[in-house]
């Protein structure tokens, strides 16, 4: 039951889509799950290019996705990819990964039948400045807390400063390698 709440709302998207369920198509009958631990959800491509609930044991595509990949999901899908673990057919995997990168929701189309359109234009106007401003202040904090610890607390360094320190360190693993290895002809 819980699991056709987020194949029904995909549907909604992939309706309003035709673009992306021509490209899903060519994989009607596959299986593919996305696990965000402790959640795991299956889904099988349809010959409509929808989703419809499955349940199978070797999925054609696995993607796993650690729950610290969630907060990326402000900046936007792309984010969220880089920290997935995707195992299964190349293809069929690219196809799901750039529908879900594209495939985008429209708000104030659906909000538009519930209550009109001017009213869903300001509710929705409202919603990306919202988040806008959260996102802006989100950046903010992280600048003054950076700003903090390596100004006012002294708890991190600027990369400047440490930057010939880290050459060095560097240099060092480099010669105590070169001289591990001539040991280990004189000796050999």
């Amino acid at each position: 039951m819980l699991a056709q709440a987020p194949i029904a709302a995909v549907n909604h998207l992939l309706a309003a889509a035709p673009w992306a369920r021509d490209r899903l198509r060519p994989f009607a009958g596959r299986a593919f799950s996305i696990e965000i631990p402790p959640v795991k959800l299956t889904a099988e491509v349809t010959a409509e290019g929808l989703l419809a609930n499955a349940q199978p044991e070797n999925p054609s595509v696995e993607i796993s996705l650690p729950v610290t990949a969630l907060p990326f999901m402000l900046s936007g899908m792309d984010a969220v990819f880089r920290h997935a673990r995707i195992s299964g057919e190349a293809q069929f995997a690219e196809t799901i990964g750039f529908i879900a990168r594209h495939l985008e929701w429209d708000a104030e189309e659906d909000l538009s039948r519930l209550v009109g359109d001017i009213a869903a234009h300001r509710a929705v106007g409202t919603a990306r400045a919202i988040i806008e401003w959260q996102k802006h202040s989100a950046v903010s904090l992280a600048e003054n807390l950076a700003e903090y610890l390596t100004e006012e607390n002294r708890m991190l360094m600027k990369p400047a400063p440490i930057k010939p320190f880290i050459e060095e360190v560097d240099d060092l693993r480099d010669a105590i390698a070169r001289l591990e290895k001539r040991v280990e002809r004189q000796g050999g």
